[in-house]
């Protein structure tokens, strides 16, 4: 039976995760022919009996003891695949734990012990014991002898004939002894001196492959985008006149798509030819077959074994790009660690599946290996669900001896050569690299995949590291050679990521050899601590560099990345009430059409803070919008538009899943102010006041305010005798500035009126008490000039300890920054309070994150113990600071941005975020610092704000 997991992709977002993973599975069964069993002495195809589980969550008990850390000299039994430290053996260790001499660096051994039935159908075949990754030494016996030489290496397959050593029909035992460090010093270089989490043990999968007397050592194969087809079969033995044949068909279908033979000669076999009528491969379209490769002598057949293989062609054109399929990529990719917090690097295909469909739902069509290879299913789901994948061999910042580095290459190429997902090769990263064992990847890749060096200006590819903006001289944006940095944006809590992506990617992109990048890195790699009760520990802040959390909870940036790497852009227009429902849509894929591709739309509006109301909705497919085209369509969005504060559009792939949700606001925040303001309060009477110590109290029916008469602030609000914790503003932030003078009047409406001037900004502002109880504040613009600054506006204290939870009316649910304003929308947002630190606060991780700006201001309810406060805005584009977020303990400089004091800020500007190594000034113009410009007449925007205590 086979599955096609292209048809799964079709409805990736429709399909439960626990379903998507069932249908995976029958793909694999399908594919490999796992069996347990061999049914007689004619066996002719390729059979798989797992000793262990087939990942983390299906593992199988062994025995085993630890001869260091936790637990050291007790034989208990482990699950296998697992990596012992979270299974409450030996020591936890952090890569850099080598240099800290405050650190215990756990060195210990590992012993397996397993016993395993081999049925007497197996002797005359030749079986082989294959670990699929190990870390890192590690020594096999079967029946007490050694199986071979010690492998030596922590990420990679390997394997034993073992046929001679077993007892057909018995039990058999294996041993195995894994060394978490290496004897050889250059892979502990290379590995376990490295900037991630070190774990030991049998963390991948262990199984025996049981083979006819001939068999295929490998499989080689390069099919190419035009249906031409070469593979390179190597023989276990030479055998001369022998027929090979490969057969090809789609997947799920029994009808032929052809066939080529070749005679053998010799134990390697060259054979090519041509299918026709295929269809290519690439992440948009992720087509796969079944090629079915056949060794036969007179008519039988000798040995069979099936390769799910996709046609696509990869090129590095000199001075232009990376093209595969004639198309040059624009990689929108991010860096991967194998990881998760419960279990190491002993993956689930669950663990496998989430990861990629997060990727897809950012948009991301590219994934880069850091810095190891990964798991084979991981690379069976890019295949079947389309990534783009940069496939590593290991070396942080130190490679390989030329002794290991040939090994390690051969075994990374004949595990993952033949997915068409993989196109490239990294050959260690920043610096973990020997240049005289680049030469093996073309020895063993037919497919001639460029290979690159992570940081390096080599092979005619760019891909520097953490650059700063507007940097580089006859490279990156200013050069000629095709870039694509492999890290960058480094995220730190917070900071980077979505933080300076849109400068960067605008920068990038008007230098048409630009090749886009790999955000590093996609989740928080903080490890669940059995030595501590199981406190997550992301060691400092060596890992906390996630777009997701470590159980991949999302941060901002996923939904600001999301908005950028959208394949389907709205470009930007002005939205008023005069928009008369054109947009201009722009094609950002590399190789469809926007035929079959739709765009939903909705008109709301929002009567209060507890609804929002439908008034209209419809939809519209795409034209044939070519990549990189743009055409303008129109929304035929009727009457309702007349009535709406907000416009809603979808965009949605041909396969239906969603790529970005916009929205913007149709009203302006004038209009939404008078019509959500209640007008239907009537007055309470006249205002009474008195001064008392320099203060000016004003009581409105049940409303008293009071008024400092040195600084102009309002210093207590009390409703019916209940005192109200909003207080002490306005403050200003961003310059300094003192008031002057305060003075205060009554208007023949019998309204009060408090009048403050100041030294800087704002020059002027009033507060102003209704007779209907009702307050407003207003404040003159910036009138500002040469001064440069990191944000501005008017502070207010509200004690943290009294708020409950807010909700607004303007851009959310998710904070923003000046850098990172885009994959917030507009709407009705709530969120009750949270004092979540991003990428720290593990034991309580809440998003969206309740402190920090928040965009686009119309109207907000703050929730106290001691009633709500409605405050409504009539100036445009005002930003709302709800208390600063905490930095965590361990934060560099880039990512403790520059706050404004006070609890609720009302700002013109805001900060920008930085990242992990440099401040957000480095990281393009939106990190600025903002210079403030005024001339003699000018009248900008003020903030004028409505205040009502519920």
């Amino acid at each position: 039976m086979h599955i096609v997991i292209p048809h799964i992709y079709k409805n990736y977002i429709t399909y439960s995760l626990r379903e998507v993973i069932f249908l995976f599975g029958l793909v694999l069964a399908g594919s490999f022919f796992v069996s347990g069993k061999v049914h007689s002495q004619t066996l002719s195809s390729y059979e798989r009996h797992y000793l262990s589980g087939k990942d983390a969550s299906t593992a199988v008990e062994w025995d085993f003891m630890v001869d260091g850390g936790r637990r050291a000299g007790e034989w208990a039994k482990i699950p296998v695949p697992s990596n012992w430290e979270l299974q409450g053996f030996g020591t936890y260790n952090y890569g850099h734990d080598h240099r800290n001499p405050e650190r215990v660096l756990g060195k210990e051994k590992g012993y397996y012990r397993y016993a395993f039935d081999v049925p007497s159908a197996w002797e005359g075949f030749p079986v082989k014991l294959v670990f699929e990754g190990a870390m890192t030494d590690t020594e096999v016996k079967v029946n007490g002898k050694i199986a071979g030489e010690v492998f030596q290496g922590g990420f990679y397959r390997f394997s034993h004939e073992i046929s001679s050593l077993l007892n057909f029909g018995q039990k058999n035992t294996l041993e195995v002894e894994v060394s978490k460090h290496s004897a050889n010093g250059s892979v502990n270089r290379a590995e376990r001196e490295a900037d991630y989490w070190i774990f030991g043990g049998i963390y991948r999968p262990v199984y025996l492959e049981i083979l006819p007397e001939i068999h295929f050592d490998r499989i080689a194969v390069n099919p190419q985008a035009d249906g031409k087809f070469e593979a390179m079969i190597l023989l276990n033995k030479e055998l001369d006149g022998a027929l090979l044949e490969v057969e090809l068909f789609e997947i799920g279908k029994q009808k032929s798509i052809g066939s080529i033979t070749s005679l053998t000669e010799g134990q390697e076999v060259i054979i090519d030819g041509e299918f026709f009528g295929i269809q290519s491969w690439n992440p948009e379209s992720p087509y796969l077959y079944d090629a079915v490769f056949r060794l036969k002598s007179n008519d039988a057949i000798i040995f069979e074994k099936t390769e799910r293989i996709g046609f696509r062609t990869v090129e590095l054109r000199e001075q232009d790009g990376i093209y595969v399929n004639g198309k040059r990529v624009v990689f929108k990719g991010v860096n991967r660690h194998s990881f998760h917090p419960k279990t190491g690097r002993a993956l689930s295909d669950t663990n496998h599946l989430e990861d990629i469909l997060l990727m897809k739902e950012m948009n991301m069509n590219a994934v880069r290996m850091s810095h190891y290879p990964p798991d084979e299913r991981f690379l069976d789901l890019c295949d079947s669900l389309g990534l783009f994948v940069l496939n590593e061999v290991a070396g942080w910042q130190q490679g390989y001896d030329t002794e290991i580095g040939p090994k390690v290459i051969q075994a990374t190429v004949w595990k993952d050569a033949n997915h068409p997902s993989v196109i490239i090769w990294d050959h260690g990263n920043e610096g973990g690299w020997d240049f005289e064992n680049e030469k093996w990847f073309h020895v063993h890749d037919i497919q001639k995949r460029p290979v690159i060096y992570p940081w390096l200006i080599r092979n005619g590819v760019d891909t520097h590291h953490y650059f700063r903006y507007n940097a580089g001289i006859q490279r990156l944006t200013h050069g000629q050679t095709p870039f694509f940095p492999t890290e960058f944006m480094h995220g730190l809590y917070d900071g980077g990521h979505g933080a300076g992506l849109a400068d960067y990617w605008n920068d990038f992109m008007r230098n048409p050899v630009a090749a886009g990048g790999f955000l590093w890195v996609f989740a928080d790699e903080a490890v669940v601590r059995t030595d501590r009760n199981g406190e997550l520990d992301a060691d400092g802040n060596h890992a906390p560099d996630g777009i997701l959390g470590p159980f991949k909870e999302k941060e901002g940036s996923f939904y600001t990345i999301k908005n950028i790497w959208s394949p389907i852009q709205v470009l930007p227009f002005n939205m008023n009430r005069g928009f008369d429902g054109n947009l201009s849509i722009e094609n950002g894929y590399i190789y469809s059409s926007l035929t079959g591709c739709r765009l939903s739309w909705s008109l709301h509006a929002v009567p209060d803070f507890e609804q929002t109301l439908e008034l209209s909705k419809g939809e519209l497919y795409l034209p044939d919008i070519q990549p990189g085209e743009r055409k303008r369509i129109k929304l035929p969005l009727g009457d309702a538009f007349e009535e709406a504060d907000f416009l809603k559009v979808t965009a949605y792939d041909w396969k239906g899943n969603e790529l970005y949700s916009w929205s913007w606001a149709v009203s302006d925040v004038e209009e939404f102010a008078v019509r959500f303001l209640d007008s239907s309060v009537e007055s309470m009477g006249m205002s009474e006041f008195t001064e008392d110590d320099g203060r000016l109290i004003v009581q409105t029916g049940t409303m008293v305010y009071q008024f400092d008469l040195l600084d102009g602030q309002l210093k207590s609000v009390e409703k019916n005798g209940k005192v109200f914790p909003f207080k002490n503003g306005p403050v200003p932030v961003g310059v300094d500035s003192s008031v002057e003078q305060v003075e205060w009047e009554i208007d023949e409406e019998g309204s009060i009126i408090i009048r403050s001037t100041y030294t800087s900004f704002p020059k002027t502002s009033f507060w102003k008490v209704y007779s209907d109880g009702s307050l407003y504040f207003e404040s003159e613009g910036p009138l500002l000039n040469g001064q440069e600054l990191d944000y501005l506006g008017l502070s207010f204290d509200l004690p943290e300890e009294k708020i409950q939870g807010v909700k607004w009316i303007g851009n959310g649910p998710y904070r923003v920054w000046r850098n990172r304003l885009k994959g917030a929308e507009f709407g009705l947002w709530e969120k009750a309070y949270n004092n979540t630190i991003t990428g720290y606060s593990y034991d309580k991780l809440v998003y969206p994150e309740f402190k920090g700006y928040h965009a686009n201001l119309f109207a907000v309810l703050l929730e106290t113990e001691e009633g709500n406060i409605q405050v409504v805005s009539e100036s445009p584009g005002t930003y709302l600071k709800l208390y600063n977020p905490e930095n965590p303990p361990h934060a560099t400089a880039g990512v403790i941005p520059a706050m404004p004091s006070g609890d609720i800020t009302f700002l013109h500007q805001i900060s920008p975020i930085g990242n992990k190594f440099a401040g957000p000034e480095t990281m393009g113009p939106s990190g600025n610092r903002i210079r403030a410009v005024s001339h003699a007449g000018d009248h900008p925007f003020g903030i004028k704000l409505w205040f009502d205590f519920k």
